[in-house]
């Protein structure tokens, strides 16, 4: 692959990234602007806040960066974040060590590096409408590049129907790409998204992958594509259904202490948050992640 390609190919998923970003706040903001709510009617709808954000590379070098996209307060979301980046530069000691122990190649010899992605978190209003989570992303280095990311719902009140549909339409968009995807790439999330010092997962799970490279890079590029395309339509149904429905201070109690696992699981095991403030990116972008509110037993 000569690099005038590799270059093409990597502006490429970042218009994508950034093409996704404005759908997905496009229509979180049209779900803020509709009627039915419950007991948060009597809110405004939210609007995102949008700022840059850039990543400090070493020695000053310039190292790109992107945008965060923060609502708090609306009507539906309590806090939701989206944001992209595309950032560069040399990789410190510790994320070369991490990569080189995951088998990435050539750390040694030239620990330049290359990435791109969207990030989703949202907080809900109503105790009875799932938190969720996705990204997507692109890295690069010169020895390799690779695809990952997924989606994951984390609901404080579990309906199995919701959990059912949001799976289902996780397996629809993976299934074109192969039939081992979706049970693979669901197995990994089982995995990864749990916290091992309280013995569960952080919610009910769906997909996550990582280091995809299967040497098509077109066919990678249009796999992260579709599962960026699965997110909306596996998660506003859930939201549509749950937004109206009444709650009641025990509701509450129980999000905010469910919010605490969320809270736990990013701080000490999320391998995004780690190589974000490891590599210099902005500290508030890479904790938006962090819920609002939340509470301990």
């Amino acid at each position: 692959m000569t690099d005038q390609t590799m270059d093409t190919q990597k502006a490429r998923a970042a218009t994508w990234f950034r093409t996704l970003r404005d759908d997905i706040v496009n229509r979180f903001e049209a779900l803020e602007d509709s009627q039915s709510f419950g007991p948060t009617t009597s809110l405004p709808p939210g609007r995102f806040e949008v700022s840059t954000t850039k990543r400090a590379g070493i020695a000053g070098e310039e190292a790109g960066g992107g945008l965060m996209s923060v609502l708090r307060g609306g009507r539906v979301f309590e806090k939701v974040g989206v944001n992209v980046s595309t950032v560069h530069g040399t990789l410190g000691e510790r994320a070369r060590n991490a990569m080189a122990a995951r088998g990435v190649p050539g750390m040694a010899e030239d620990p330049g590096f290359w990435a791109a992605g969207i990030s989703l978190v949202a907080h809900m209003q109503n105790p009875h409408c799932p938190a969720v989570h996705m990204n997507t992303r692109m890295f690069w280095t010169p020895g390799a590049w690779w695809f990952g990311g997924g989606a994951d719902l984390n609901p404080c009140i579990e309906y199995a129907e919701d959990t059912e549909a949001f799976h289902a339409t996780l397996k629809d968009y993976c299934d074109p790409h192969g039939a081992d995807r979706y049970p693979r790439f669901k197995a990994w999330a089982d995995e990864y998204f749990f916290i091992p010092h309280r013995g569960r997962a952080r919610g009910v799970g769906g997909i996550f992958y990582d280091d995809l490279n299967t040497g098509d890079w077109e066919a990678d590029f249009a796999f992260t594509q579709d599962v960026g395309r699965a997110f909306l339509p596996a998660f506003i149904p859930l939201v549509d259904a749950r937004r109206s429905s009444p709650w009641t201070e025990a509701d509450r109690e129980t999000q905010l202490i469910h919010r605490g696992l969320y809270a736990e699981y990013n701080l000490v095991y999320d391998r995004g948050t780690k190589f974000g403030l490891e590599t210099g990116h902005d500290a508030n972008a890479v904790l938006m992640s962090l819920p609002p509110l939340a509470k301990w037993v």
